[in-house]
C-alpha cells in the first residue's frame, strides 16, 4: 500500500468548552451547531447525546 497524500480542502471549527461539571457545557456546544447548521448548509448539527458520548 502506498501513502496517499491528505487533501485537506474541508473546512472544519473545533469547539472546546472548560467549566465545572452540569453546568451547561454539551447543551451549549449542541446549540451552536444547530444555529450553525441552519447558516450554512455545510455545516453538521451535533444533538446532545452524540456529544455526550462520555463512557
Amino acid at each position: 500500500m502506498g501513502k496517499e497524500k491528505f487533501d485537506r480542502n474541508k473546512p472544519h471549527l473545533n469547539i472546546g468548552t472548560i467549566g465545572h461539571v452540569d453546568h451547561g457545557k454539551t447543551t451549549l456546544t449542541a446549540a451552536i451547531t444547530k444555529v450553525l447548521s441552519k447558516m450554512n448548509a455545510k455545516v453538521k448539527y451535533r444533538d446532545f447525546w452524540s456529544i455526550d458520548n462520555a463512557p
